[in-house]
């Protein structure tokens, strides 16, 4: 994908390269603001996130502005997996092991996009997403698929993600900001992934994570957590296991 330059509300510049244009530029930390602590501590991501950018340096992407990096795009290549139940961590899982296997990939699945906290409200994400469809396509790939964490489900954790993920406004577009990015990109919404990032830890872990009591049996809700976490006192330990929706970028082979 060649590199592609934008000029922001703010009059900022803004450049999209992979990471395989800019390898310099592959672990580069991106102040983002704040982001739930108990969010970084599963175990799928622990083990394979930070390889994402050298397996598949093509489909993960760099934005900088004045040469500094200012937000990124993972994505990783896979054998269509028809929107597995275990979304982000089970596309994870299945890319490495298709690499192992020596599998040709057919569709690339996003794992995250990120924007500076000082660049946020100007579209960049949006242009990230267009950026990694772009990417995607370069490549052969069928479709991006994205197992999206709507951005104001957090606001609603008792809400089933099946209803949540339905809602649309007047226009018909999703009610959800993320959502609508994704659709309005040429995405469709393509059903649930119920057990996308699971974290488990002992009610220790989980007290420091989130300053809670965790002393009692039953659905806590967490500040920025999607639906409740499950905390069972008595085998001291506490498990979230967050939904995603499923959203499918299809490319013309025209």
């Amino acid at each position: 994908m060649p590199a592609s330059r934008h000029r922001l509300p703010s009059g900022r510049t803004l450049e999209i390269t992979t990471v395989a244009d800019r390898p310099d530029l592959a672990h580069a930390d991106i102040d983002v603001g704040d982001w739930p602590a108990f969010m970084r501590h599963n175990r799928v991501s622990e083990a394979y996130f930070a390889q994402t950018v050298e397996t598949f340096a093509e489909t993960c992407l760099i934005a900088t502005s004045d040469g500094k990096p200012v937000g990124d795009a993972h994505a990783v290549q896979l054998s269509d997996g028809n929107f597995p139940a275990g979304g982000w961590e089970q596309s994870v899982v299945r890319a490495f092991t298709d690499v192992r296997h020596g599998v040709q990939p057919d569709t690339a699945c996003a794992l995250n996009i990120s924007v500076a906290r000082n660049f946020q409200g100007e579209g960049v994400a949006a242009l990230l997403l267009t950026a990694l469809r772009e990417a995607a396509a370069g490549l052969g790939l069928n479709a991006l698929d994205a197992p999206v964490r709507p951005t104001h489900k957090h606001l609603e954790p008792s809400v089933a993600m099946d209803d949540y993920a339905v809602r649309t406004r007047p226009d018909g577009l999703p009610l959800d900001p993320w959502l609508r990015t994704h659709v309005r990109a040429g995405g469709r919404i393509a059903g649930v992934a119920p057990a996308s990032w699971v974290i488990a830890g002992s009610l220790a872990e989980w007290r420091s994570w989130t300053r809670l009591p965790f002393d009692r049996s039953g659905p806590v809700e967490v500040p920025g957590a999607l639906v409740p976490v499950e905390c069972d006192v008595v085998a001291d330990r506490a498990v979230y296991v967050e939904p995603n929706v499923w959203v499918r970028h299809e490319f013309s082979t025209g």
